[in-house]
């Protein structure tokens, strides 16, 4: 007999509909906001599906083999989900990221057996991401980039997207995405506009001077090179103080205990649904709040 191993459980999260948050408005106009719980993948985000995605990819090509260094900028999530996924498959993981992150995510991927390289602050992603390049020059690993690879968005093609459509039955009139790398927006919104070109696909991104994990905006030289902006039909700014009132408030009135881009996203999927009529909102709850306690965002 065959049995399953962990990355069998990567996907198929539960979808489910808010009950309190949307408020009377929202139910009187016909709306309903629904939210996709990431946080229920094995390493506990959204970003277990393209970091598993990217691996197993890359090893049918004959990219790379196990017992390979990879090596990763990340500002969390990615990083922990390939440090799980890099733990299954046989792989030496080594993770760039700016010091500032939280201690939860650098704990979390140094148990997965991960190697940790932190940057100076002030630098950001943009300095981790040019470090990991550098490292990758100099011969010391191979670098997956989940900015520039194509088997990021397409996890959420065949993954995520389909899942949404199926869940809400072909009923999904817009879908929310926090967008930081922008692969989960990438590759959902591919698949619903080929499904139904009508679907609405909201984007979100920090307000100025917001610093909200998970969420970016980046500069030109540095956008992904997996974004393509006509596939996202709506921008909205999520400023810090809604993305974390929205946050503490999923877990109180939802019981919905998720990170502070989650939040952001819900904000915009809130408000959407005290405008529009008859819709059916989904909003992707990209991870669990744990790895955010020592942030401050919950109260203590």
């Amino acid at each position: 007999m065959n049995y399953p191993t962990l990355e069998d459980y990567v996907g198929r999260t539960p979808l489910v509909q808010l009950k309190r948050l949307p408020g009377s408005l929202a139910a009187e106009r016909g709306n309903v906001v629904l939210a996709k719980l990431e946080g229920n993948n094995p390493a506990g985000s959204v970003k277990d599906r393209p970091a598993l995605s990217m691996i197993m990819r890359a090893e049918a090509r004959g990219d790379i083999h196990r017992g390979d260094t990879l090596i990763e900028a990340t500002s969390g999530n990615t990083g922990i989900a390939l440090a799980m996924a890099a733990a299954m498959r046989g792989y030496r993981m080594i993770l760039v990221m700016p010091e500032n992150q939280s201690i939860e995510r650098r704990q979390t991927m140094k148990a997965f057996g991960a190697e940790l390289v932190l940057t100076p602050r002030e630098g950001g992603m943009e300095l981790a991401r040019d470090v990991a390049t550098r490292m990758r020059d100099e011969g010391r690993g191979r670098v997956l980039d989940q900015f520039a690879n194509s088997d990021n968005p397409l996890a959420h093609y065949e993954g995520t997207g389909p899942e949404i459509w199926e869940q809400t039955g072909g009923r999904i009139t817009h879908f929310v995405s926090s967008m930081g790398t922008t692969g989960t927006i990438m590759g959902v919104a591919r698949f619903l506009k080929e499904k139904n070109p009508a679907i609405r696909i909201v984007g979100c991104q920090p307000a100025e001077g917001a610093q909200i994990p998970g969420i970016r905006k980046w500069p030109e030289a540095y956008m992904p090179a997996i974004f393509e902006s006509g596939r996202v039909d709506l921008t909205e700014n999520v400023a810090q103080a809604a993305a974390e009132d929205m946050t503490r408030r999923m877990a109180r009135e939802e019981g919905i205990f998720a990170g502070i881009s989650s939040g952001g996203a819900m904000s915009v999927a809130v408000r959407l649904a005290q405008e529009l009529r008859d819709a059916v909102i989904v909003s992707i709850v990209c991870d669990r709040g744990d790895r955010y306690l020592s942030t401050g965002v919950f109260p203590a």
